[in-house]
């Protein structure tokens, strides 16, 4: 494990960056030719620096590289052993430089720098570590097909992916998107979010020197309207994974219809149900899990358990821990590694949850105010499960405690939403355990714990929480790639002469 800094030793680390300012195109900084973006650190409102920002125009230019690079097949045609080097080498160019991403991550984007430096960048390093260790054990197929053919199945890279990335998780949702990509042969542009774009740059920087050749991995800063769309609409683009809200995803499906029906896989929004049954024990650890899964990362997390949906038979004194247990979660400075959690990205996103603090028709047992930046966790209790506090993704630390009488009563409250990324249940009893674990209807349930699983897990979502397929595993490597078949007649043509 990293060991933390201090506070004025991160503050030291911070007024030392040397930060990018424009895009990475074609292996190198080159201005775009966009409006400008301000980079303003959330914690304290200041500039961070400003960005020359990217249009349609770039947009084009950065195809036409990204397809240049690809038909060459400097990339995609070289050996999986050599590929696998280069991207080791780019974890280990990650791992040299990762106080100075911490630091970087921490002031784009209000994350605490205690989860940059112990969570976002070893879970990043390893991600990409995972897919470039894959390179070389993954192996095609052959069909039962007789002897008198051969049919062989093999994977090939998509071309052109585009990669469009949210603000709460810039670096880990990086690595999730590059990682896989470039390990199947493709050639990468990236449009990280408007708010977020620093790591996304020094990332390609440091691709370029671990030898990832050019046109193979670019980064476009701009907004969405500028960059987001005509990556959207490009008819030189073959696929878009993208991260976001569900709304936005949508638009990535019209944008694939209206262009090239390129491949769109989507990872969207969540409502999370924690079922906690009457028999669960252990309830200082289930606590800790409901605390965690609720406001890590200021409940800026697609995955977070914002619903807390538990039998009225012990709702009293479980409520007692998790109002205990959140009052260990410090709210503060980014930097300060005493911190817990930190800021909310932008001011508009804070008048956003406010707006559920202030229109709530529920006390809070805990929280409920906003102090500029910063939002306490907040629990609110006995919300009815069809109030928008229960319904509506607030993206803040806001959990909705709703009663319930019986598994059969919270297996109906869970699967009410119109997401489905992720759920947790609570239980002594594992059989009951798991048949609520079947019957939620999300991409990830976990037992007695909250999480997303790990890196050999698919993650991905089920109705309005996703599309096309998953992040993570495997299965995130093969939907980077396109499966071809190959038939070869074995058959003897002399043979069929014989024949009477």
């Amino acid at each position: 494990m990293t060991d933390l800094l201090t506070r004025e030793e991160y503050v030291a680390i911070k007024d030392q960056l040397d930060l990018p300012r424009t895009a990475f195109i074609d292996g190198k900084y080159r201005a775009g030719t966009g409006a400008s973006l301000s980079s303003i650190n959330p914690a304290t409102g200041e500039l961070i620096c400003e960005i020359a920002a990217c249009n349609a125009a770039d947009v084009d230019m950065a195809v036409q590289h990204a397809r240049r690079a690809f038909e060459q097949r400097g990339w995609s045609s070289m050996h999986p052993a050599e590929r696998k080097a280069v991207l080791i080498r780019l974890c280990k160019l990650m791992t040299r430089n990762r106080r100075e991403l911490a630091v970087m991550e921490c002031i784009d984007s209000g994350k605490p720098i205690r989860d940059c430096e112990l969570i976002d960048l070893p879970e990043a390093i390893n991600t990409i570590k995972w897919h470039a260790e894959a390179i070389d054990k993954i192996y095609d197929q052959t069909a039962p097909v007789g002897d008198d053919a051969m049919a062989v199945i093999v994977r090939e890279p998509i071309g052109v992916v585009a990669a469009v990335l949210p603000w709460n998780f810039p670096l880990l949702m990086l690595a999730w998107k590059i990682a896989p990509a470039l390990a199947a042969g493709n050639s990468v542009i990236v449009k990280p979010a408007e708010q977020t774009s620093l790591t996304a740059l020094r990332m390609a920087e440091l691709a370029a020197e671990a030898g990832i050749p050019r046109g193979v991995l670019q980064v476009l800063p701009g907004t969405g309207e500028a960059v987001g769309e005509p990556l959207g609409m490009h008819h030189g683009v073959d696929m878009v994974s993208f991260t976001g809200s569900s709304d936005t995803g949508k638009r990535f499906l019209r944008y694939s219809a209206d262009s090239n029906m390129k491949k769109v896989v989507l990872e969207c929004g969540g409502k999370n149900p924690a079922i906690v049954l009457e028999d669960a024990e252990h309830l200082d650890l289930v606590a800790e899990h409901l605390v965690n899964g609720a406001f890590w990362n200021m409940g800026e997390n697609c995955s977070a358990s914002s619903r807390l949906i538990v039998h009225e038979s012990i709702k009293e004194v479980l409520l007692q821990k998790v109002v205990a247990r959140t009052r260990d979660w410090r709210t503060g400075d980014p930097l300060d590694p005493a911190n817990h959690l930190g800021a909310l990205i932008d001011d508009a996103h804070c008048q956003k949850v406010s707006s559920y603090l202030n229109g709530a028709n529920y006390s809070a047992l805990t929280g409920g105010v906003a102090d500029g930046p910063y939002v306490a966790p907040t629990i609110f209790d006995n919300v009815a499960h069809d109030d928008p506090l229960a319904v509506e993704e607030i993206f803040g630390p806001v959990l909705s405690v709703i009663s319930v009488s019986s598994m059969e009563q919270a297996i109906d409250i869970a699967n009410s939403s119109e997401y489905g990324l992720t759920a947790s249940v609570y239980s002594a009893n594992g059989n009951r355990a798991l048949r609520v674990a079947r019957a939620i209807r999300a991409g990830t349930v976990t037992v007695n714990s909250y999480g997303e699983g790990d890196i050999t897990t698919p993650f991905g979502g089920y109705k309005q929480s996703g599309f096309g397929g998953r992040d993570n595993g495997i299965h995130a490597h093969d939907q980077y790639t396109e499966l071809k078949t190959i038939w070869i007649d074995l058959s003897d043509p002399a043979a069929g002469d014989n024949v009477s």
